[in-house]
């Protein structure tokens, strides 16, 4: 039995197209076993997550299949009890589709569709846990699949949320656009904040701490790519215990713009105040409440935080 989630995207209506002219009629045909849950609103995929793995607790191979973008993706894991418990699947109809980018899974609806059909062996994938430590707010934990990240990409990715032109550019097949063209308009206008990052990599035995007087944004990731396709850690390896970190500090924005439009090929470690760095655990201060993202989605601003690779935590559909 599969339980698949289903991401309408109601401002564009793509992800409900894609179900009902491609994915149902597939299944239908194939007469295979399979129940659907629809969100309606913001918030919804997590209830219906929680919901379906809840009822199906006893099972230690439930099949949950995602119709949707990363955001989809990250909505769900915040629903998922035990992950420990859930086979993944994932069939992408997002603006960036950076999960899928990375573990090669076809933006094809019906060639995603037939790699869960048809594949027995799904393997074992890393997610990461950021818990915000401002004290005056409550403590609050997310996972995530791809990356979370402070400062400017989130800020990217809050405006990216809201943005008209990025369903436009959607149904244009040009999303990518979106974020590059935010991700600008946010370089200019970006203030000037310090912040410490501690480190510690049980894997590789090495711990350090870093201070950056003046930083733009730190990355964490268990993916290579994030935002549509930048490859802002190279290295990163998802089922390695360890999450890589990309770091951008005391750098001008003249050279920001020459490092963005490399990074989506991973060769902006050249300019220097770019650095990579390696943690199974992390955490981050900064002298000023910036947007923070998982996956994509921004929830609230924070001046600290902790995050941890939790290895081999979920199952996961791949080629």
């Amino acid at each position: 039995m599969y339980h698949i989630i289903i991401n309408p995207a109601s401002r564009s209506g793509r992800g409900a197209k894609i179900w009902a002219e491609q994915v149902e009629p597939a299944l239908k045909t194939g007469n295979t076993e399979y129940q659907t849950y629809f969100s309606g609103k913001a918030g919804e995929v997590r209830q219906l997550a929680a919901q379906i793995t809840a009822e199906h607790a006893a099972e230690p191979d439930l099949t949950l299949i995602v119709l949707g973008g990363d955001g989809t993706i990250n909505e769900t894991l915040q629903g998922i009890a035990d992950p420990s418990k859930v086979i993944l699947g994932y069939i992408p109809t997002g603006s960036s589709n950076d999960l899928a980018r990375d573990l090669g899974i076809s933006k094809d609806p019906m060639a995603a569709l037939n790699l869960i059909l048809h594949n027995n062996t799904p393997r074992a994938m890393d997610l990461g846990r950021l818990t915000y430590l401002d004290e005056d707010q409550p403590e609050e934990s997310r996972l995530f699949a791809v990356s979370c990240g402070i400062g400017f990409d989130a800020a990217v990715c809050a405006e990216a949320m809201s943005s008209r032109i990025k369903d436009t550019m959607n149904r244009i097949g040009l999303g990518k656009l979106t974020y590059l063209g935010i991700a600008l308009k946010q370089l200019i206008t970006a203030r000037k904040v310090s912040c410490t990052l501690t480190l510690e990599d049980k894997v590789h035995d090495k711990k350090e701490s870093v201070e950056l007087p003046r930083f733009l944004f730190v990355t964490c990731m268990s993916h290579r790519y994030e935002g549509g396709g930048f490859m802002f850690c190279p290295p990163a390896v998802d089922h390695d215990g360890v999450l890589d970190l990309c770091s951008v500090g005391n750098i001008s924005k003249g050279l920001v713009l020459l490092a963005l439009s490399t990074a989506f090929f991973g060769k902006h470690y050249f300019v220097k105040g770019i650095n990579a760095h390696t943690a199974t655990q992390m955490s981050i201060t900064a002298s000023a409440p910036l947007w923070v993202h998982t996956d994509g989605e921004v929830t609230r601003k924070s001046r600290g935080f902790r995050v941890e690779c939790l290895p081999g935590a979920i199952r996961m559909i791949t080629p």
